[in-house]
């Protein structure tokens, strides 16, 4: 089985690209295929590993590391992947990939996907018109006439700005909405809103050590046809804690995972409900071993418990 430290090196030197062709792997000459997934509103497909701009990548950002996030954004593309997650409270995330979007020629590559959130704390209601400005600026940020995705964060004021999101949509300015949170204490909440609103898309926490969405948030994005961008697949460091010091088990190489991010990604991305995942990185060497995740098998239900049962004995 190639180690990921290998499948690194070869990526890099190869210069290939994983997104449309094939990539070696030592000795196995098969042609892996990007893996994409329906948006269930529209039939459109997306890659199934993206890019997230909180945590490093929003680190970067603010410390104007600029050549290190131009080869994030870079080596996604070459990828194959195109799903890029950000949101103007992740501080200047959303300004500095729209300026290195325009500079790679990447603006009309990427499906854009932002968020819009003025509402005050402790549920808080938002200003509007503060909302609209804040939604106008994510629009010269990135420099399109129309946004892919705006999604209101972490379900702030949902009648008021998801109201909001719904006029953009209807006057084609925004070509799908939704709704986010990470928080378990609003997953009733936003269980409530999936039922009664026209959603496209939701974005939530995923881990495989974190599956309490499982239950009734998974099913039910199944049945209201709502598409799901999977955040922190990675359990923001607690998966890496929990691995580290020990080597990704040989039988994933029956779902073509070789490194434990592809492992924790393949797992996140098998289930049926989920259409993207966006872990964010502010290294290239990363995002190749991201994309590698949507590429080949996935496991299936049997493997993702086997997976589990593996995680959990650590």
């Amino acid at each position: 089985m190639i180690t990921r430290r290998d499948y690194l090196r070869l990526s890099l030197a190869a210069g290939v690209s994983l997104g449309f062709g094939a990539h070696l792997l030592a000795d196995d000459t098969r042609s892996l295929s990007l893996i994409t997934r329906e948006i269930p509103s529209s039939g459109e497909r997306l890659p199934v590993v993206g890019l997230g701009s909180s945590a490093t990548f929003a680190q970067a950002a603010r410390g104007e590391d600029t050549d290190a996030l131009r080869s994030v954004l870079q080596a996604m593309t070459e990828h194959g992947g195109t799903v890029f997650d950000t949101a103007p409270s992740y501080g200047v995330s959303e300004a500095v990939a729209g300026d290195l979007a325009r500079e790679l020629g990447l603006t009309d590559t990427l499906f854009w996907a932002t968020k819009v959130n003025v509402a005050g704390r402790n549920g808080g209601r938002a200003d509007a018109d503060e909302a609209r400005a804040q939604i106008e600026t994510s629009f010269e940020r990135i420099g399109l006439p129309v946004i892919d995705l705006i999604q209101v964060h972490n379900l702030g004021d949902i009648p008021t700005q998801l109201g909001i999101l719904k006029s953009l949509r209807d006057e084609e300015r925004i070509r799908y909405l939704g709704v986010t949170t990470t928080f378990p204490r609003q997953y009733e909440e936003l269980e409530s809103i999936m039922r009664n609103e026209p959603l496209d898309f939701i974005g939530i926490d995923y881990a495989i050590d974190n599956l309490a969405m499982e239950e009734r948030i998974f099913p039910l994005a199944r049945e209201r046809g709502i598409a799901v961008l999977v955040y922190a697949p990675f359990g923001r460091t607690r998966l890496w804690e929990r691995v580290r010091g020990k080597e990704v088990p040989d039988w994933a190489a029956e779902f073509d995972a070789h490194s434990w991010a592809q492992f924790f990604l393949k797992f996140v991305i098998a289930h049926p409900a989920v259409t993207a995942a966006t872990p964010a990185t502010s290294q290239a060497r990363h995002m190749i071993d991201n994309m590698g995740a949507a590429l080949g098998e996935l496991p299936d239900e049997a493997m993702r418990k086997r997976m589990i049962n593996h995680i959990e004995a650590l």
